[in-house]
């Protein structure tokens, strides 16, 4: 691993000797300048780390060297020396872009204890650029297409982002509640601060409760050390609560404490604490009649869901698909290194027959193993696998049959996918009803609710 590289900045040989000889022994590598000319020359070749310039120099003052080092790079960090500090100058300094000021004679221990935090610092920094640079590049836009619904979908959302009401985000699973939750807070006025998710689907009333609220040491046996709960970690920022429907009900109080009260009360405390967060709830579930069964209290969803989205399901939006399918294709071969790849037509068409049981998730999945199943730089249908429905477009797809044959084939089903519901079905095949309503009887279809 490369050793971090100190630039050491003094007209003194022996002031320069004395902290390269210690630093040299801390494994550091050490670059000299005796001038602020000199000092520009070196900065500008080998990018040190960190600057060590003493105040007074040949041809000027720390002062004057600080904002030309600046220019060429501002996120290295500056320490300034002088044998004759004062409050004032340290001020200047401070205010030029230093990042300490220092007086001599200088103790090397205390030195290491500086440059070692400012080194961390600068990790740190570089880290949490790296994170926000991929997330750019990973984050999926939840309003890819063009379908009245997701454009309305699209238009709610922006309507709503420097608010700060509860959010309870409504839709299938794996329809991209999650993915909308994470955009509102990216856009909203909390998104320099965390994001907090939890699925609830699944936990236990005590797991969930250390969860969401933390416990004290000695709250129960396995406590062994207090554990901050996530609405602590969220501060400022934002909790994301997937599958709320499924929160316990003895849970329920406490959350709708914690969104009326800002206050909540780690399990084993006896004190309240404290916090500022925005909630974002999702669930695929009927809340409504979640409440009517007494499952879910009807205050603490009337709480949540101040405001609702509803996210459509990907069978909704068949014009969208092409675009959606497009839009992964083009990430995942980015990802994997590959060149351009693009879906022939006979696997879009397969893409746009298939119902979409799990939504945009399972269409992800069914790209990236196309891809990753294929070496050729066009997917066909052959290549498409679809979750635990072995060549289910085949039958749309038959050459065989006739056009007839086909509308007939599609019309069942998707009238069996809307359970008889004539309107929904006209609605996704793009017809009037009266003409859906014509095609059944022609075609002598039989159905329940038709």
């Amino acid at each position: 691993m490369a050793r971090n590289t100190i630039l050491i900045v003094d007209d003194e040989a022996g002031v320069r000797f004395g902290i390269r000889d210690f630093l040299e022994q801390q494994g550091y590598e050490i670059e000299e300048a005796d001038s602020c000319e000199d000092a520009q020359h070196l900065f500008r070749r080998s990018r040190p780390d960190i600057v060590i310039a003493d105040y007074m120099l040949p041809d000027g003052t720390a002062l004057d060297l600080i904002p030309r080092l600046k220019e060429i790079d501002a996120d290295i960090p500056l320490l300034v020396l002088t044998a004759h500090g004062s409050i004032d100058l340290a001020v200047r300094a401070i205010k030029e872009g230093a990042e300490q000021f220092l007086t001599k004679p200088l103790e090397l221990p205390t030195l290491q204890v500086i440059l070692q935090r400012l080194l961390q610092k600068q990790r740190n920094h570089h880290k949490s650029l790296a994170s926000k640079s991929r997330q750019v590049r990973h984050s999926i836009d939840p309003f890819i297409g063009t379908s009245a619904a997701i454009k309305t979908l699209a238009e709610q959302s922006r309507r709503i982002l420097s608010t700060e009401s509860p959010i309870l985000i409504l839709g299938e699973t794996g329809s991209g509640k999650g993915v909308l939750a994470r955009w509102i807070h990216e856009n909203s006025p909390r998104s320099e601060e965390a994001f907090v998710d939890l699925n609830c689907a699944g936990l236990t009333r005590e797991l969930l409760e250390t969860e969401l609220f933390g416990h004290e040491k000695g709250a129960f046996t396995s406590a062994t050390a207090s554990k901050q709960g996530l609405f602590e970690v969220a501060h400022r920022g934002t909790i994301f609560l997937d599958e709320v429907g499924d929160v316990d009900l003895q849970i329920q109080p406490k959350l709708l404490k914690v969104l009326e009260e800002k206050r909540f009360r780690r399990l084993g405390d006896v004190r309240d604490r404290q916090v500022d967060v925005r909630l974002i709830a999702a669930t695929h579930q009927d809340m409504g009649k979640l409440v009517r069964d007494k499952q879910f209290r009807d205050d603490l969803y009337f709480r949540i869901s101040t405001i609702p989205l509803a996210f459509p399901a990907l069978r909704e939006r068949i014009e969208d698909i092409p675009t959606m399918a497009q839009y992964l294709l083009t990430k995942l071969s980015v990802d994997l290194g590959r060149g351009e790849i693009e879906l022939d037509e006979s696997s879009m068409r397969a893409l746009q027959a298939y119902s979409w049981p799990g939504n945009v998730r399972e269409l992800r999945n069914v790209i990236e193993r196309a891809v990753l199943l294929s070496d050729q730089r066009t997917i066909s249908l052959k290549d498409l696998h679809f979750d635990g429905h072995a060549n289910v477009s085949a039958p749309f797809l038959d050459s065989r049959l006739t056009l007839v044959e086909l509308e007939k084939q599609h019309i069942e089903r998707v009238l069996q996918e809307e359970q008889g519901r004539v309107e929904r079905a006209a609605k996704r095949l793009g017809i009037p009803r009266s003409s859906l309503y014509q095609k059944i009887k022609k075609h002598q279809i039989q159905t329940s609710r038709v």
